[in-house]
C-alpha cells in the first residue's frame, strides 16, 4: 500500500500547498497562547484589554499577566507537572499566598508575594522535596526546596520567558 502525503480524492494534491491567510495565523497563534495557558475565550480577551490599557508594550503587558496567574507560577515553581494540574491544586485548596488560602487559578500575584504549601497537604508533594528542580527554576522566581515555599522576585523578564508563541501577533488580532 502507498502512503502519499496528500489526503484521498480528486481534490487532495490541490489542497496541500495552501497558505493560511494573516487572519488565520493571527487565529492560530491567539489559540496556541489560550491553550498553553488554560484560558477561555472570554479571559483571554479581558486580558488583552487590560494589557492594551496599561502603559508600555502591549505584548510585554500581556505575558506578565499570564505569567503572574498563580495557578502559573505554581506550574514554575515545580510543585506541578503542568498547568492544569496546578490549576486543580489551587482550587483544591492546597496552596497559600502570603499565609492565606487562596482557590483561584487566576487570581494576580505580585512581587514579593510568598507561596506555600498547607501543612495538611504536604503529604502530596513528597516527591518534589526529593527531586529537585532548580535548573528549569525562572531567575524571577525563588524556591525553597525543603520548606517547600516559593517567592516572586520580579516582574518575569520578557526574552527570559520561554514561548513557542509569538505575543504580537496576538496583539494585532484583538486591535482589529
Amino acid at each position: 500500500m502507498v502512503k502519499r502525503n496528500y489526503p484521498p480524492g480528486m481534490h487532495g494534491p490541490k489542497l496541500h500547498g495552501q497558505r493560511l491567510t494573516q487572519y488565520g495565523t493571527q487565529l492560530r497563534e491567539k489559540q496556541k497562547v489560550k491553550h498553553i495557558y488554560g484560558i477561555l475565550e472570554k479571559q483571554f480577551s479581558n486580558y488583552v484589554k487590560k494589557a492594551m490599557r496599561k502603559e508600555g508594550d502591549s505584548g510585554e503587558n500581556l505575558l506578565y499577566l499570564l505569567e503572574l496567574r498563580l495557578d502559573n507560577i505554581v506550574y514554575r515553581l515545580g510543585l506541578a507537572k503542568s498547568r492544569s494540574i496546578a490549576r486543580q491544586l489551587v482550587s483544591h485548596n492546597h496552596i497559600l499566598v502570603n499565609g492565606q488560602a487562596v482557590n483561584i487559578p487566576s487570581a494576580q500575584l505580585k512581587v514579593s508575594d510568598k507561596i506555600s504549601i498547607k501543612e495538611k497537604s504536604k503529604k502530596l508533594f513528597v516527591d518534589t522535596a526529593k527531586n529537585p528542580k532548580k535548573n528549569d527554576l525562572p531567575s524571577w522566581l525563588e524556591f525553597d526546596q525543603k520548606a517547600l515555599v516559593g517567592k516572586v522576585l520580579s516582574k518575569p523578564p520578557f526574552e527570559e520567558v520561554k514561548q513557542s508563541f509569538n505575543i504580537p501577533i496576538v496583539i494585532e488580532y484583538y486591535s482589529r
